[in-house]
């Protein structure tokens, strides 16, 4: 059964239209297993609901499909038919993107929790959902689950993922493999092997691509470290999640990230050799592989793809960021990341427009990008975050994205539009940039943010995507925005962002144009059959479908494969999907859309601890982020331990080194002779009990920098 997939992945911008290659289907939908998968996905519910469920204390919405024009009576129920809230619904009229007339339930004033509620309207009930704070808990690690079992070079074992999806590993030489231990470049490009093992698959296929890992690792290292940033960085730690690292003292999201850093960095060209320090864009076979296939089964030989400078970029990014989070784990490790880093920055600034064609799609998506500008904005303001230098400063701030209104565009970010990564960054990494460089940068992020809340209010979905912009992996794209609502929110405060993100993830479980859990294994009704190789019951069934927490691709008006072609010719732009694998184009899965549905559902399962709180009042935790021969830069947090809310704090400390506080952020500090205060800012006034608040500070030292050992917070010592 020869079948390709897609001949380009990609970015979720408007110009990505038609392919280059086609599909060879081949007998693809022929078998045993071809019957059971429906022409399209229809919705068992007029009453459209996150099947998951809803947090207490976020927002409750539910999308009805009628042609009604007035308001509805709406009644929850619960698990034995009792109406436990009534209302009246909204109503919105024609969804153009769904091509749907539709109303809107607001339940969220129901705070009560539960298993097998129903939202009742108009005679329609929907599917059954939960009401409860751990909603999110089992997501939170399934979707990181998908990249261990993405891993390439490793048996994965039936202890950690289930007998259905165990398997020996795959590409290290074992035959029928060829293995990527000593792969050789395409013709011209290298006249030798390397050893590039390790990594994820990219998607469905046995590809690795390093664009594609850059920003899938670093949003997987952002989840942490924006958790960290919260005080809740021990839901993601060590013995948190399934992988054979598990117990080793380093949190285990950073053991999954390690695994892909060190196949990017595998990929970097050694010293010696023309385009040193430069990473090879990709790897893959030389040819497609037939469907199904399993890892270890795959005979084709493998080929390292010409470096690019785009390749080159995400190296450096992702491997200092790897520098700055590993660090309180691992030194040698990131010093390892840290010169990876700096080495393929040097390159790429030698090698700026070394470019990735599209043309290049045979065995592997092309990943073509011939606009690096944003990758090096991006690439530099992760070096300048981690190591304070002035160079990487002058890059962020020479750079025509640092003043730029489109690094957040319309369609969000991905992988071909990274600018706004480099924003992100520099908007909570504590660093040196003038006060109004840093107050303007975040200003960006609330103001794309604002974008995004904006479109969800004008769409009966709540979707934060245009109206046009069901591109190849809206759902990644969906998911994508949320990050951004989530990270606005932590910089404002404003719960607005949070009830943004959360409605995102609502879109992606169940409340869409098709009433379908994008999520396999999440909701009454889910996606099961995502485009894969070897999760690919619907063709073999002995084989596994895709594990729980895999996302898939989404709904895609371009209908990019004959699959889609053939059963969704006429639909409208929200509904371009179906659940069949030979549609690569809506369904494949990819490491670049689980990992913000991972960043996501961390994010969502964070909640305030029930337990009792200790006796201290305050805990605070002074972290010294960057030191250099005169200066430093440290994040300080601040978290409310007592059982009421603190509103207006002022925090106090002596700095026992010399230290003078010449700038901060998130508060106004100031500094007489070695005692240093922090006033709240107007958004971070107040601490609710559990909560905490964080604020940053740049100072110099003569050549001594303790940190301080004691804090005071309005007057009360801190434990």
């Amino acid at each position: 059964m020869p079948c390709t997939t897609a001949s380009l992945r990609r970015p979720v911008r408007p110009t990505a239209a038609l392919l280059t290659g086609a599909l060879l289907l081949g007998g693809l939908m022929t078998g045993p297993a071809a019957a059971d998968v429906p022409a399209a996905v229809a919705a068992t519910s007029a009453v459209r609901v996150n099947q998951v469920g809803y947090l207490p204390d976020g927002p409750k919405r539910a999308t009805v499909v009628t042609s009604a024009t007035q308001s509805l009576t709406w009644q929850l129920r619960n698990a034995s038919g009792t109406v436990v809230a009534s209302g009246s619904t909204v109503p919105r009229g024609a969804d153009t993107p769904s091509g749907q007339s539709v109303q809107v339930a607001d339940f969220s004033s129901y705070r009560s929790t539960g298993s097998g509620y129903v939202l009742a309207v108009d005679g329609s009930s929907s599917a059954p959902f939960d009401i409860r704070a751990d909603l999110y808990d089992a997501l939170r690690s399934d979707s990181m689950a998908f990249f261990h079992h993405q891993r390439s070079g490793i048996a994965i074992d039936a202890s950690l993922v289930g007998s259905a999806y165990a398997r020996p590993a795959g590409h290290l030489g074992i035959a029928p493999n060829k293995g990527d231990i000593s792969v050789p470049c395409q013709a011209t490009v290298c006249d030798y092997t390397r050893d590039v093992r390790g990594g994820w698959y990219d998607a469905g296929d046995h590809g690795k691509y390093v664009v594609n890992g850059g920003i899938s690792t670093w949003l997987v290292v952002n989840s942490f470290e924006r958790a960290k940033r919260a005080g809740k960085e021990a839901a993601l730690g060590d013995s948190t999640l399934r992988v054979p690292e598990r117990g080793n003292g380093m949190p285990d999201v950073l053991d999954e990230a390690r695994w892909e850093l060190d196949f990017l960095m595998r990929m970097q060209v050694p010293e010696g050799k023309p385009y040193a320090g430069m990473a090879f864009h990709k790897i893959h076979d030389a040819a497609w592989t037939d469907m199904p296939m399993r890892p270890e089964q795959d005979a084709q030989p493998r080929e390292l793809h010409r470096p690019s400078t785009a390749a080159t970029l995400n190296l450096a990014a992702a491997a200092a960021q790897c520098a700055r989070v590993f660090r309180p784990y691992d030194s040698a490790y990131a010093d390892r990341c840290l010169s990876a880093a700096r080495r393929a920055w040097a390159a790429a600034r030698a090698n700026p427009a070394v470019y990735a064609p599209d043309s290049d799609s045979t065995g592997g998506g092309a990943y073509g990008d011939t606009r690096v500008t944003d990758e090096f904005y991006w690439a530099a303001g992760e070096l300048y975050a981690t190591t304070g230098e002035s160079a990487y400063r002058d890059a962020v701030t020479s750079s025509s994205w640092h003043t730029s209104a489109d690094a957040f565009t319309p369609y969000g970010f991905s992988w071909g539009d990274t600018a706004a990564l480099g924003r992100l960054v520099l908007a909570t990494v504590p660093n040196g940039l003038p006060a109004a460089d840093v107050a303007r940068i975040r200003s960006s992020v609330t103001a794309a943010a604002d974008g995004y809340l904006s479109r969800m209010a004008a769409q009966g979905y709540a979707v934060p995507v245009p109206a046009d912009g069901y591109f190849w992996g809206s759902n990644g794209e969906v998911a994508n925005d949320a990050v951004v609502m989530a990270v606005a929110g932590e910089l404002t405060g404003d719960g607005r962002y949070r009830a943004g993100a959360l409605e995102a993830m609502d879109y992606l479980l169940g409340r869409n144009a098709l009433g379908l859990s994008y999520v396999t294994g999440y909701g009454e009704t889910s996606s099961q059959n995502q485009h894969h190789r070897f999760w690919a019951h619907q063709l073999d069934p002995s084989l596994p479908r895709p594990p729980a927490g895999s996302l898939a691709g989404g709904p895609n008006s371009a209908l990019q494969d004959p699959v889609a072609q053939e059963k969704l010719a006429g639909c409208a732009p929200a509904a371009c999907y179906v659940d069949d694998i030979g549609s690569y184009s809506t369904n494949e899965v990819a490491v670049n859309w689980n990992a913000p549905l991972a960043w996501l559902a961390a994010y969502a399962a964070e909640r305030t601890s029930t337990v009792e709180p200790p006796t201290a009042a305050c805990a605070v935790t002074y972290t010294v982020n960057n030191v250099w021969d005169t200066g430093f830069t440290a994040t300080v947090t601040v978290r409310n331990t007592g059982p009421t809310a603190v509103d207006g704090w002022q925090l106090t400390w002596t700095y026992a080194g010399g230290q003078r506080v010449t700038s901060a952020w998130n508060a106004t500090v100031t500094q007489n002779g070695s005692t240093a205060v922090a006033r709240n800012a107007d958004w971070n006034r107040a601490i609710a009990p559990g909560a905490a608040a964080s604020f940053g500070v740049q100072g110099t030292h003569t050549g001594a920098n303790p940190s301080p050992t004691a804090f005071a917070l309005n007057g009360s010592a801190c434990a």
